[in-house]
């Protein structure tokens, strides 16, 4: 953002431009077609540079608006992803630097209005307040934004904790199922000398079988739980 600095006289106007401004020539233009303005004094060549630093203010805040939609889709309908909160900090950074480049203009636009300066006809007034109007609401919009912007952050937040939770519950869910068949065959691992079901015909197809039957039963409740 660049800065504009103003010197206006009984029959002048001077502005010093600083930084990434834009050219004033579009309210030069302006003026050469409506020379009946001009002529009431340079107070209304400064309502017409305000007017034209206001307006172009607008698009930049129709564009951020655009890219926090697009973000808060991108939040919403993908799983977490680094980068989102990466330009969400970016924007929010963005925001704020407009704030500050923004606000200053409601007060000056404020003083104007209700200024004693020669200058500045009654007439000239009725135009800066039209000019108050738009930058009150263009601050207003950068406040929502900024608050919406701060909403999309907590969301995002509260999305990676809720994914991070389904993870763990799933390796709690597949560590839960393989401790049943690790339990069975660490307590039939032990080298005790008197098992008497170690010693059955039929002792390990039955061990299989039971290790079978609790590995589906906690298999299918868990999943009927969502933990896998």
């Amino acid at each position: 953002f660049g800065e504009t600095h103003v010197f206006i006289g009984p029959r002048f106007l001077v502005t010093v431009r600083h930084g990434a401004s834009l050219s004033y020539r579009h309210v030069r233009a302006r003026f050469e077609r409506e020379p009946e303005l001009l002529a009431q004094g340079p107070a209304f060549a400064l309502y017409g540079i305000l007017d034209f630093i206001v307006d172009n203010y607008q698009p930049i805040v129709n564009e951020f608006r655009d890219e926090l939609n697009s973000l808060e889709h991108e939040i919403l309908a993908s799983t977490w992803r680094r980068d989102t909160i990466v330009k969400l900090y970016e924007l929010k950074k963005e925001l704020t630097q407009l704030r500050l480049a923004v606000a200053p203009l409601q007060d000056i636009l404020a003083q104007l209005t209700r200024t004693q300066m020669t200058q500045v006809t009654e007439e000239a007034k009725l135009y800066f307040r039209d000019v108050l109007d738009h930058v009150v609401r263009l601050n207003d919009a950068i406040d929502t934004l900024r608050e919406m912007l701060s909403a999309a952050m907590s969301v995002n937040l509260s999305l990676v904790t809720i994914h991070q939770g389904e993870t763990v519950k799933k390796l709690a869910g597949w560590a839960a199922l393989l401790a049943a068949p690790t339990l069975i065959a660490s307590w039939y691992g032990m080298n005790f000398k008197h098992m008497p079901e170690l010693q059955g015909e039929h002792s390990y197809a039955i061990l299989i079988g039971a290790v079978a039957v609790v590995c589906i039963v906690l298999y299918r409740y868990l999943k009927k739980v969502k933990w896998l």
